[in-house]
C-alpha cells in the first residue's frame, strides 16, 4: 500500500522511515533492520525537523506502533549536521546513508524559508 507508480518514473514508496522515497531495500524503513529518515513536521506555525530511527530493542520490531523512534534535530546548520553525524557515523548506524541524510537536512532547511512579500507603494508610480 506504500508503493507509488507513475509512467516514466522510478517506483516510489511512501513508507515511514524511507529516506529518499525510492522503493528499494537500501532505503526501506520496513524491510531494513535499521531505518533512517529525516522529515519536516508542522505544529501550528512552528516547523521542526524530525529524525526517525528504528527502535533498538528487537522485541519492538513486531509492534508497528512503537517500531520507530522520532527525535528532533536542531535547525542551526552546524548543530543539526553534527547531530546527524553523531546519530549515523558516531553510533555506526547506517553510515552508508549519512551523506544522503545531510543533504536532505539542507533541503528541508531551505524549504522552511518563506518568500518575502514586497509591498508596492500606491503613490510611487504616479
Amino acid at each position: 500500500s506504500f508503493i507509488r507508480k507513475s509512467r516514466n518514473m522510478p517506483v516510489m514508496s511512501a513508507e515511514p522511515g524511507n529516506l529518499t522515497g525510492l522503493s528499494a531495500y537500501k532505503f526501506s524503513g520496513l524491510a531494513n533492520p535499521k531505518a533512517l529518515n529525516l522529515s519536516a513536521q508542522r505544529t501550528g506555525e512552528k516547523e521542526t525537523i524530525v529524525l526517525t530511527r528504528r527502535h533498538q530493542r528487537t522485541s519492538r520490531s513486531s509492534r508497528p506502533g512503537s517500531m520507530l523512534l522520532q527525535s528532533g534535530i536542531k535547525k542551526q546548520s552546524k548543530k543539526g549536521l553534527s547531530q546527524i553525524a553523531k546519530a549515523t557515523e558516531g553510533s555506526f548506524y547506517r553510515r552508508d546513508l549519512a551523506n544522503l541524510a545531510k543533504s536532505k537536512y539542507q533541503k528541508l532547511k531551505t524549504s522552511f524559508k518563506k518568500k518575502k512579500v514586497a509591498v508596492k507603494s500606491r503613490r510611487a508610480g504616479k
